[in-house]
């Protein structure tokens, strides 16, 4: 019995050493696994200008990056997420056709709002996202007055949180916690973001509305008053005329029929929207010829055509039909002619 004692108490020394052994050895690993986990994520290069726009978008066809550019703008997804955003399509676009102008246009409207998610980056400590987003940036314009307050702002945090993360030396899970509570507030950051451009844009939409229905009531009350006063003018001039006329006739001429005989119809202007459009129209315009052949008075009865170069060919039609010219007849007469706009 003393000597399987003496056995036993002779092993279990060395079962505990082997034991704390394999623990070390085990911690060991791990914290080799995450110091080069750490370091693999250390030694991933910053994006930059010519790296920023991921390759998959690169390889996407004119017409593809215009269609994805207006879906993501549409979509709100101005600046994020990464490979799947407005900006890096436009920048994309901009670069297999430098002279278009509608990313130019979309480029410099998005670029105020970029700048601002890269100062919230910033403000939240999500210095990864901030550089994407600063890179996107001198991208789109290399001289930018924010790139070297912003770089500068980025490059401060980063080394206030390595000296922050020296000094606490945060756990794994910290870490993950502190990761996942950047991509939340970054996220909620870029739907307030978003939710301010969907207002602004509808507001900018109310107003240009507004100003458009004010600018046409204005054009339409200067054409009447227009309108008006060409008549007035031109009754004065033609009852001069035949004032005139009637005075320099040494006898009274024979009474001229009522039939409307025309001596001078000139054609009407066509619209230059309207033609550009390739709209066409017809207008019924109703008139009354004086005695001297000229017409007193025009009015239009019907038109068709596109309602939105409708009154174009309406007061095209009333200023042709005004200048012509038909032999004096007896008496006052009224008619009626359908003049038609064709290209």
């Amino acid at each position: 019995m003393s000597a399987s004692k003496k056995t036993r108490g002779g092993w279990a020394p060395l079962v505990m050493t082997v034991a704390v052994a394999c623990a070390l050895t085990a911690c060991k690993k791990d914290d080799a696994a995450a110091a080069g986990q750490e370091a693999a994520q250390q030694a991933k290069p910053a994006p930059t200008p010519e790296s920023v726009v991921a390759a998959s978008v690169s390889a996407m066809s004119v017409d593809q990056l215009r269609d994805a550019a207006n879906k993501a703008y549409n979509d709100n997804r101005l600046y994020a997420p990464a490979g799947n955003n407005a900006m890096e399509y436009y920048l994309a676009l901009r670069d297999k056709q430098p002279g278009d102008a509608g990313a130019s246009s979309a480029l410099s409207d998005l670029l105020p709002m970029t700048v601002i998610a890269t100062e919230q980056g910033i403000a939240r400590e999500d210095f990864e996202e901030a550089a994407r987003l600063l890179a996107l940036i001198g991208k789109a314009d290399a001289n930018h007055p924010a790139l070297g307050r912003l770089k500068a702002s980025i490059a401060t945090g980063e080394a206030k949180l390595k000296q922050q993360a020296e000094t606490q030396q945060l756990s794994a899970e910290e870490e993950a916690k502190r990761k996942a509570d950047l991509l939340k507030q970054r996220e909620e950051d870029q739907r307030k973001q978003q939710e301010q451009q969907r207002q602004q844009q509808a507001a900018d939409q109310q107003r240009q509305q507004q100003a458009a229905a004010d600018a046409e009531a204005e054009r339409q009350r200067q054409a009447a008053a227009e309108q008006q006063r060409q008549q007035q003018a031109a009754e004065q001039q033609r009852q001069q005329q035949a004032t005139q006329q009637q005075a320099a006739r040494p006898r009274p001429a024979a009474a001229p029929t009522n039939e409307l005989r025309p001596i001078s119809q000139p054609g009407p202007k066509y619209p230059p929207a309207a033609q550009r459009a390739g709209a066409t129209a017809t207008v019924q315009v109703e008139f009354t010829v004086g005695t001297d052949g000229a017409v007193s008075t025009a009015r239009v009865v019907s038109s068709d055509g596109p309602r939105q170069f409708q009154r174009e060919f309406e007061r095209e039609a009333l200023s042709a039909v005004k200048r012509w010219r038909f032999q004096p007849v007896g008496q006052a007469t009224t008619s009626r002619r359908t003049i038609a706009f064709e290209q």
